[in-house]
């Protein structure tokens, strides 16, 4: 289970790290906008992110 757990961790750090590489200058003003949202704006960003990923898991499993 651990080695499954880093690899998605790892997967995730790949994933993440392509949009700062790729286009510094949209990430420097998506995280810009990030700064001056509210509290309930980003759990909303987050709430859906995470029910994104559990229903792409649901539909790969």
């Amino acid at each position: 289970m651990w080695d499954t757990l880093l690899i998605a961790f790892a997967l995730m750090l790949v994933i993440e790290g392509m949009l700062p590489f790729l286009l510094p200058a949209m990430w420097r003003e998506a995280f810009k906008k990030l700064t001056v949202a509210g509290d309930n704006q980003i759990r909303f960003i987050g709430l859906t992110s995470m029910l994104a990923g559990l229903l792409l898991l649901y539909f790969v499993k």
